[in-house]
């Protein structure tokens, strides 16, 4: 029999699906309307967007769906030219993901540091946290938000702590059933029983409807239309893919498995062009369903798919049964699902990593929390890279020696780059050194332009005092693009390195 039929694997991803659905029912109406747009839009977009991308993508168990990291984007495009034009851009930005996933960039995804990744968690799972708040107020007299009644919040947090405590407590008793789904099952029950009052899913919106019908945007197809809608399908396609393929990464490590970026690029830009023609608000990975999935054991593609044909069912036939679930009970899995994801190892980190490490993490965690995912995650990179280059440009030295001609031979180690020029260059003392004098490239690297500039200036340094310098050991590349110092260098066709050094010259 094989895994994917035995009846271990179909309960498994069959009960987790079902969760997750419920799971998704807040989140997606939440979003639809932080967007201001219909709960159906957002619910359409989960049930299109999980299926594809369960079905096709490159990281099954991952759960793809509408997201909270592109409703804030979506907000001014609704609000100034309303919902026919953000469908217009999530068209737009499936197909930009369709062209990222076709030029196969989903790879540079692997370059993402660990403290890139360990912020974008904790960032996300504290972003997750905060946005649960929302749903303990209520429209006051005025239209803004105030916070509920002390007796309503105390009775929603008193079914979020019994939430909790099942979900924590069930997997001791037994792992047949995922403890979420208990935990959802037993406060909702326990609710309708005990007659307790309090905010329902209904309450955030309707649920109730149809198959989605397919329409094309109702924009006019112009230059204008393209220049109102590309800003916003560019921003929203950046922030999807980095969301996705961190998420698929860090599901990666978790399963110890390895997922196709390229592959969930090309699925998830294919779930959004149809969500945009089928009247959907578009999404990308949700770390927390996919870890509600994870760490039910479902890791494979029956999960997400089941996910998204449960979810349509509600829609058709069962909207007034969900409709009837306390939001405390979501809500309280929501917290567990946030406690699950925050890496509560970073707090022992403090003196174990270099500072630097340490200090990406906070930024990359802070910028997500007070920004968006994709200024922190970029922020993170360019900082790790600067970190990177500056430890690198001090590592170059070099050891001194007089060979039995007489002359003065430095043997150069490390990376010569535009970093680590300064360094290079306070190494040698052209004044004080002897008639020749060697530089041995063998055990050095010269990567870019700026390490050339700096080898013909010192040559001309040399050559000024009337003396004479021999380079030795390097590439075909570095011979080539040297200028004042090419009648200087020594070949050894046998012994030369072969690399390539990053210059437009040579391009």
């Amino acid at each position: 029999m094989s895994i994917l039929t035995s009846p271990a694997y179909l309960k498994t991803n069959l009960l987790s699906g079902l969760t997750v659905a419920l799971a998704l029912v807040p989140e997606a109406i939440a979003f639809a309307l932080v967007a201001h747009l219909s709960p159906l839009t957002g619910l359409y977009a989960a049930v299109l967007v999980a299926f594809i991308t369960s079905a096709f993508g490159g990281r099954p168990g991952m759960i793809s769906a509408a997201a909270g990291s592109l409703a804030v984007v979506m907000i001014a495009l609704v609000v100034q030219h309303g919902a026919q034009y953000l469908l217009a851009a999530v068209v737009l930005m499936g197909v930009l993901q369709l062209l990222f996933a076709a030029a196969r960039l989903g790879k540079f995804i692997r370059i993402v540091p660990h403290p890139v990744m360990l912020g974008f968690v904790n960032g996300l799972a504290l972003v997750i946290f905060l946005a649960q708040f929302g749903h303990f107020k209520v429209a006051g007299p005025d239209g803004t938000p105030q916070w509920m009644p002390a007796a309503q919040l105390v009775t929603m947090g008193v079914i979020i702590a019994i939430t909790m405590a099942v979900i924590y407590l069930t997997p001791r008793i037994t792992k047949a059933v995922p403890s979420t789904l208990v935990g959802i099952l037993v406060a909702s029950v326990g609710c309708a029983l005990l007659g307790v009052e309090t905010r329902t899913v209904g309450d955030l919106g309707s649920i109730a409807g149809g198959l989605p019908s397919f329409a094309l945007p109702d924009v006019p197809m112009t230059w204008d239309t393209l220049r109102i809608v590309f800003p916003y399908a560019l921003v929203m396609a950046g922030v999807g893919l980095i969301e996705s393929l961190l998420t698929l990464t860090l599901i990666d490590e978790i399963t110890d498995t390895r997922g196709q970026p390229n592959r969930e690029s090309l699925a998830l830009g294919a779930a959004n062009v149809v969500s945009g023609v089928f009247g959907g608000m578009g999404g990308c990975a949700l770390i927390g369903q996919s870890m509600i999935n994870v760490n039910s054991g479902a890791t494979g593609r029956l999960s997400g798919i089941a996910a998204a044909v449960i979810l349509l069912c509600f829609i058709l036939f069962g909207s007034s049964w969900i409709e009837a679930i306390p939001l405390a009970a979501l809500i309280g899995v929501m917290f567990v699902v946030c406690e699950k994801t925050f890496e509560w190892g970073t707090f022992r980190l403090a003196g174990r990593v270099p500072r630097a490490d340490l200090f990406v993490v906070v930024l990359v965690a802070a910028i997500t929390l007070l920004v968006d995912l994709a200024v922190a995650v970029l922020t993170g990179v360019i900082v790790s890279a600067l970190v990177f280059a500056w430890q690198h440009a001090r590592q170059v030295k070099a050891a001194v020696a007089v060979d039995d001609q007489g002359w003065k031979v430095y043997a150069l180690d490390g990376t010569l780059f535009f970093a680590s020029v300064s360094a290079f260059q306070g190494i040698f003392t052209p004044k004080d050194d002897p008639q020749d004098v060697v530089i041995d490239f063998l055990h050095a690297r010269v990567v870019d332009h700026s390490a050339i500039q700096a080898i013909d200036a010192l040559a001309e340094r040399y050559r000024l005092l009337g003396k004479r310098l021999h380079l030795r050991h390097l590439s075909p590349d570095c011979r080539e693009l040297l200028e004042k110092a090419q009648d200087m260098i020594e070949v050894n066709l046998v012994e030369d390195p072969r690399y390539r050094v990053a210059d437009d010259k040579l391009a």
